[in-house]
């Protein structure tokens, strides 16, 4: 091993231990846009989304393809310094974890008042500017999501809203479960912490899954009239 090799492994320990590093691309990156995943006491990797679980940590960025790569390229258990086991799903695993994290912030915001569900209420909450997000189930009818995407362009145009985020991450059955009811195909986010948080958990998923943020627009173009 040369000297630029021990000083680049020295490298790789220091930006691993302080968790400042993709072990993927190699590149520091804010906390906010790692995933930490630790190895529990029989070597299984799993993630720590919270930051919290104890033992060595190794960082990759927040997104699918780069957890598969790390899975890939064996990195994980270099990072952790241990055999590891169950990187196989890891990235499967990991989207699941997400989607209930933002199943349970639902819960919450619902709790909270800070989301209504209905065409009826959220094209209200979207004409008059109180909607800070809307949320359409993946298999919503196309219709439908017209319909309240001119709502929503014609809020902003009327000067009532501010330019919000669609987000079509979770099916119908999925949304319904967080609200504890058969299904659910359209919600508004209101303003609050509660509907912050829910929003952050969404922004989570859409970067993980790779989706930009005009992906929504993309899949059903605005026009419908208001």
């Amino acid at each position: 091993m040369t000297m630029a090799d021990g000083d680049d492994d020295r490298e790789w320990e220091e930006l691993v231990m302080n968790g400042r590093m993709c072990i993927v691309s190699r590149r520091p990156l804010a906390a906010e846009r790692l995933v930490r995943f630790v190895a529990d006491p029989a070597g299984r990797v799993v993630p720590d989304l919270k930051r919290r679980l104890p033992g060595r940590g190794a960082h990759v960025e927040a997104r699918r393809d780069a957890v598969e790569l790390a899975v890939k390229r064996r990195l994980l258990g270099r990072a952790l310094k241990r055999d590891v086991s169950g990187t196989e799903t890891l990235a499967v695993d990991l989207d699941a974890l997400l989607v209930r994290s933002i199943t349970g912030a639902l819960a919450m915001a619902r709790k909270a008042g800070q989301i209504v569900t209905g065409a009826a209420k959220v094209d209200a909450a979207l004409r008059t500017g109180k909607a800070v997000a809307s949320i359409h189930a993946s298999d919503a009818a196309p219709d439908g999501v017209r319909k309240l995407d001119g709502a929503r362009h014609a809020g902003e145009q009327s000067g009532r809203a501010r330019p919000t985020a669609t987000y079509r991450l979770l099916d119908s059955v999925e949304l319904g479960l967080a609200f504890g009811t058969e299904n659910v195909i359209h919600a508004a986010v209101l303003s609050g912490d509660a509907g912050s948080a829910l929003l952050q958990r969404f922004e989570a998923l859409r970067t993980y899954r790779g989706e930009g943020p005009d992906a929504d627009e993309e899949r059903t173009p605005a026009g419908a009239p208001p």
